[in-house]
C-alpha cells in the first residue's frame, strides 16, 4: 500500500512537472491580457512575433544551462560568455573574415570556455558556483579588454540576417534565429531523452557516486556537458551581436539570472536528476511574456526588474516544493 502510494505521488510529481510550465505560461498571459489597453495589442501577431523574437537568445542559453543543471551543476558565466562572444564575433568581422569564420570563432569562444569550466570542475572537483563565478569575471574582463571598453560596430553582414524581423508588420515569416532555437530544441529534447548521452546526464544528476560504481565516466562526461552548453552560450553570443549589430562587452548582465530561472521554471531541479528541454523553452517564453508584458503596462525598468527577481525566487521556491514532496 505504502509503495502504491508513493508510486502515486511520483506520477504525480512528474504530471505537475510537465504541465506545470504551461500553466504558468497560461497565467502570465492571462494576467497582462486583464488590461484592455494592453490586450488589445498584446495578441496581436506583431507582439507575439517580438516576443518569440525576444526569447531567442535566454530559450538558446536554456538548452545549454538545462543539460548542466540536470547534471547537478550550475554555470553564472553566460551573461560575460555571451558578451564575449559577441564582441569576438564583431571583432572578426572588423578584422575582414568572412561571416562563417567569425560564426565559428564566435560560437568556439563558448565552447572553449565552456571546456575550460568542464575540466577544472572534474579534474580539481571544484564547487561549479566557484569556478563559473570566477570565470563570469575572467570572460567579462577579456571582453572589455578585447573591445577597448567600447562596443565594436560590426559592418553590416548575412549574420545580421538572423535575428532580422524581415516583415515587422506580419506575423509570418518568422525571424531565422526562431526557427533554428525551435530545431536546436527538438534535437536537444531527443538527445536528453532517447540516448545513452541523456541517460547518463540524469544518473549523474541524481547521484554522482553511483553513477560511478555503475562505470559511468563522470569526469569525462562533465567535461562534455560544459562544452556543450558553451557551444549554445556562443550562439546565444551570435544572436546578441545578430541583434544588435554590435559587439558589446557591458551586454548580457544578469542574463545567467533569466536563463536559470527560465530552466527552474520549467521544472528543472537545483539538486540534478529532473529537468526537460521542453519545460525550459516554456519557461524562457515565460521570461520574455513577463518583460513584453512589463514594458506594455508601461512599467518602469526598476519594476520589471522587481518582478524578474520575485520570479526567481518564486522559481526556487517552487523546486524547494517539488524536493520536499518527492521525499514523502
Amino acid at each position: 500500500m505504502g509503495d502504491l502510494s508513493r508510486l502515486n505521488r511520483r506520477n504525480a510529481g512528474r504530471l505537475l512537472n510537465a504541465v506545470g510550465p504551461v500553466f504558468g505560461l497560461a497565467l502570465v498571459i492571462l494576467l497582462f491580457s486583464l488590461s484592455p489597453a494592453v490586450r488589445a495589442h498584446f495578441f496581436t501577431g506583431i507582439n507575439c512575433k517580438i516576443i518569440l523574437l525576444q526569447t531567442v537568445i535566454v530559450a538558446i542559453g536554456a538548452l545549454g544551462m538545462t543539460l548542466i543543471i540536470i547534471s547537478g551543476g550550475i554555470d553564472l558565466s553566460v551573461g560575460s560568455v555571451v558578451a564575449l562572444a559577441s564582441v569576438v564575433g564583431a571583432t572578426s568581422l572588423v578584422n575582414g573574415y568572412s561571416p562563417a569564420m567569425a560564426i565559428a570563432l564566435t560560437i568556439m569562444v563558448g565552447v572553449i570556455i565552456g571546456l575550460i569550466n568542464g575540466m577544472i570542475i572534474a579534474s580539481f572537483r571544484m564547487m561549479p558556483f566557484i569556478v563559473t563565478l570566477g570565470m563570469m569575471g575572467v570572460a567579462r574582463g577579456t571582453a572589455k579588454w578585447l573591445a577597448g571598453n567600447q562596443t565594436v560596430n560590426a559592418p553590416k553582414s548575412s549574420i545580421n540576417n538572423l535575428m532580422d524581423m524581415l516583415d515587422p508588420l506580419h506575423f509570418f515569416p518568422l525571424p531565422l534565429g526562431v526557427w533554428m532555437t525551435i530545431a536546436l530544441a527538438v534535437i536537444m529534447a531527443v538527445v536528453v531523452q532517447q540516448t545513452i548521452f541523456g541517460r547518463y546526464l540524469f544518473a549523474i544528476g541524481s547521484n554522482e557516486a553511483t553513477a560511478r560504481l555503475c562505470g559511468i565516466r563522470v569526469g569525462p562526461m562533465k567535461v562534455a556537458i560544459y562544452a556543450l552548453a558553451g557551444l549554445f552560450f556562443g550562439l546565444s553570443g551570435l544572436m546578441q551581436m545578430s541583434r544588435l549589430a554590435v559587439g558589446d562587452p557591458t551586454v548580457a548582465i544578469g542574463l545567467e539570472l533569466d536563463i536559470i530561472a527560465a530552466v527552474v521554471i520549467g521544472g528543472a531541479s537545483l539538486n540534478g536528476g529532473t529537468g526537460s528541454i521542453s519545460g525550459s523553452i516554456i519557461g524562457a517564453l515565460i521570461m520574455a511574456v513577463l518583460r513584453s508584458g512589463s514594458s506594455q503596462m508601461n512599467w518602469p525598468n526598476f519594476v520589471q526588474e522587481i518582478i524578474i527577481g520575485i520570479v526567481i525566487i518564486l522559481a526556487v521556491g517552487l523546486d524547494k516544493f517539488r524536493q520536499r514532496k518527492a521525499a514523502f
